[in-house]
């Protein structure tokens, strides 16, 4: 089992580089292409692909100019489907009025008379 938590820096750059390496391929675009859309040298672009470290605003320059732009939402926590301190929370603070039982009108007599 490949498990993403135990790769190194270098490894997870390396794998960043053959994925912005594929990309470009797939789109028919050379370094030197890429680089001239991108803005930035082409010892810049061989570098990101070889994973051997890279600037944020390069990489973002070369993942705009792949249109792959859309990567920076997949860099955000995850949706919360549970979290106990918020039934905590909910537990402490006071009901709502929509939230609120409403007593019987049996109860409300039986009250009345005691």
């Amino acid at each position: 089992m490949n498990d993403d938590r135990w790769m190194s820096v270098d490894q997870m750059e390396e794998r960043l580089g053959r994925n912005i390496r594929a990309t470009r391929l797939a789109q028919d675009l050379s370094q030197s292409e890429l680089a001239d859309r991108a803005n930035v040298s082409l010892g810049a672009v061989k570098s990101l692909e070889k994973g051997r470290g890279s600037t944020i605003t390069t990489f973002v320059k070369v993942m705009r100019a792949l249109g792959q732009q859309s990567w920076i939402d997949t860099v955000r926590p995850p949706s919360r489907a549970f979290n106990p301190l918020d039934l905590l929370a909910a537990q402490e603070r006071p009901p709502r009025p929509s939230e609120r039982q409403r007593v019987s009108r049996a109860r409300r007599s039986e009250e009345r008379r005691g």
